[in-house]
């Protein structure tokens, strides 16, 4: 499996921000507070579990890795690198666990962390939810404007919430909105998949990063000519499709690694901001492990 492209600058905190020098290293509970600053915890959804896995709030950190899972593949790297802390958007155990042991994938995971001194920090559905978060990353590198919330946050902003909807500067058709997407998306072995005509002209775009086909409803109050979002079941997706007015919402069905990668720049450089305004001297990467789980894909000839 080949490396993500980084050819996006590395966020660092140590350059200038505003004239303010930076004079120490923050702790873990310090970044914790700028992290909270940008993707409270409030709000995550119900279902979710976020915020701190594994760290001592008093230890200090100098160096942060960004990344979407906490494979033991990213969390060899952020050892490696000599990383203090690792923030992943996936959690590592979203689900209850009655053992850590050294026996299973998640509890080695525990183990190296905990060993090399390496904190695990999660920011879920709160960094979906919040404004810069991963679907008005979408949004924006898709050029949507004029861009809201695709379902409100229960305990956020009127600008705040999951998904996001908005409209093309112009009218473009499916296939040239699909390539668009295509290529901004870092590469991946299971490619883009499109329903819809492709000579069909679309403007309004909705769009979720990660697992989205729960929103369906939302999408189609929307008015969306189409839908962007990761992990789209048969049943789902089909249903949509017969229920379609004029055709539309089109979809297009992404990785849902690659649909959140994105975020990850945008994030590092944000918390690296947070930081050097506060003082504070810490270097933040972005992951190059891909952590998509398709190695290859085989399809059908034709166009």
């Amino acid at each position: 499996m080949e490396a993500v492209d980084t050819a996006i600058p590395d966020a660092d905190s140590g350059d200038d921000a505003g004239g303010v020098e930076a004079i120490e290293d923050p702790t873990l509970g310090q970044v914790l507070l700028a992290v909270e600053e940008l993707w409270p915890e409030s709000l995550a959804e119900d279902w979710d579990e976020v915020g701190l896995v594994v760290g001592r709030p008093n230890a200090p950190v100098t160096k942060v890795l960004f990344a979407v899972d906490p494979t033991l593949a990213v969390i060899d790297e952020a050892i490696e690198w000599g990383a203090e802390l690792l923030i992943t958007h996936h959690p590592l155990l979203l689900k209850g666990v009655n053992s850590v042991a050294a026996t299973t994938a998640k509890g080695l995971a525990v183990h190296r962390l905990i060993e090399a001194g390496t904190g695990l920090l999660t920011v879920h559905t709160n960094g979906d939810s919040a404004v810069g978060g991963v679907s008005d990353v979408l949004a924006d590198a898709f050029g949507l404007e004029n861009v809201t919330p695709l379902t409100s946050a229960a305990n956020g902003l009127p600008e705040e919430g999951i998904g996001r909807v908005g409209d093309l500067p112009e009218l473009m058709t499916l296939g040239d909105f699909a390539a668009r997407v295509f290529g901004m998306l870092p590469a991946v072995a299971g490619g883009v998949r499109v329903a819809g005509d492709k000579d069909g002209l679309l403007r309004r775009v909705a769009v979720c990063g990660g697992a989205g086909d729960s929103l369906f409803d939302a999408v189609r109050a929307s008015q969306a000519d189409v839908y962007v979002t990761a992990d789209m079941r048969h049943h789902p997706a089909s249903e949509a499709r017969e229920g379609a007015v004029n055709g539309r919402p089109y979809l297009i069905d992404v990785s849902h690694f690659a649909s959140e990668w994105l975020w990850l720049p945008a994030a590092a450089e944000a918390l690296g901001n947070v930081l050097a305004d506060q003082g504070y001297d810490v270097e933040i990467r972005v992951s190059s492990t891909n952590s998509d789980p398709w190695d290859f894909i085989l399809t059908p000839g034709g166009d």
